[in-house]
């Protein structure tokens, strides 16, 4: 099984934290995103995974060498394919083109999910779906009485159905898709001004494909600030087993540690209460400060902070009293001199 990750976006929402580094690559609980994202698809699959193809933008070759590190570490080829123009879910899967054979998982990396289900591969595909209160934001799907999927519906206005497509797709012939992505490009058949994945999953549809949901327990957004802050703190909850030892290298002095937190190598703790809901980068320096559910990343200081619901980036500096902030990489923020 192959699994294509279109990734090309900058995710402009979440500024100023994605000017340096792609939203897919933002640490959550210690890993990227995109890392947690196929990780969890590889567990879902349940057999090994032969290719993981990656869809992105001008990132430059570190990005490029850490997306196909994240591969290699599922025991997987990685390949890196470049969508320039944002034409549409569609386009973004054209471009992976040469890889598209055989069964394969795509799934978008804006997203985490948590689910106990297998694939079904007797089907034609299986759409990964969750209820959502406010469907008309999102691709949509409606069902027979038997389960199977009869309609796909771009982003309703009026309601057809509350099953939102997450963004997650698997097929048992990326060759049929890869003909109705296809058609729909050579025909110019638009949606919004894109090219869009439903549009051909609805020919596939119609020309008798059969697909079937795979229902997720959790869909966690990493869309916004906000979204990425609470996401790490479920990631956390989920994880607490796994959170609960802090590695040798961390230096906790005179604190107190509510779990679950993720607390990375060579960080310093001292004076301090930190959780519940935290994350440390690698090298953080913690003093004198008071942080729940917030999201620091690596080689950042944080003196004097009382903070909630906050996120800070990379070699960031932050010295006051604030109460919620997002403090992007390398930036300092100083309350504290006069």
């Amino acid at each position: 099984m192959k699994i294509i990750v279109p990734m090309a976006g900058r995710g402009s929402r979440l500024r100023p934290h994605t000017l340096t580094v792609p939203k897919p690559l933002i640490p959550i609980a210690g890993k990227p995103i995109v890392q947690r994202l196929v990780e969890d698809i590889a567990k879902v699959a349940g057999e090994e995974i032969e290719e993981v193809a990656f869809i992105i933008g001008d990132f430059g070759p570190e990005i490029e060498k850490s997306l196909i590190q994240i591969a290699e570490k599922l025991g997987a080829k990685g390949s890196i394919y470049y969508q320039n123009d944002p034409l549409g879910t569609a386009h973004a899967i054209k471009c992976a083109e040469n890889s598209m054979q055989g069964n394969v998982v795509i799934a978008f990396a804006d997203t985490l999910f948590r689910a106990d289900f297998q694939l079904d591969k007797n089907s034609d595909g299986v759409i990964w779906v969750k209820s959502v209160e406010d469907p008309s934001a999102f691709g949509v799907v409606k069902l027979d009485n038997y389960g199977f999927i009869t309609d796909f519906v771009e982003k309703p206005q009026t309601f057809v159905s509350d099953l939102a497509i997450i963004g997650i797709y698997y097929f048992n012939s990326a060759e049929k898709l890869m003909d109705e992505i296809n058609y729909i490009m050579d025909n110019d058949i638009k949606n919004g001004g894109e090219y869009q994945l439903t549009t051909a999953l609805e020919n596939l549809r119609a020309k008798g494909a059969k697909f079937t949901l795979g229902k997720v327990n959790d869909w966690m957004d990493c869309g916004n600030k906000n979204a990425t802050v609470e996401t790490n703190s479920k990631i956390l909850a989920y994880e607490k087993e796994e959170m609960a030892n802090y590695p040798a290298t961390a230096q906790i002095e005179n604190s107190l540690i509510i779990p679950p937190c993720f607390i990375g190598e060579n960080v310093k703790i001292s004076n301090s209460k930190v959780g519940p809901g935290v994350s440390l980068g690698n090298n953080t320096v913690i003093v004198n400060s008071n942080i729940e559910n917030s999201l620091i990343q690596e080689n950042t200081r944080i003196n004097h902070g009382n903070l909630s619901n906050s996120m800070i980036g990379n070699s960031a500096q932050y010295f006051g009293v604030a109460r919620e902030i997002s403090l992007g990489d390398y930036s300092v923020l100083d309350f504290l001199s006069k």
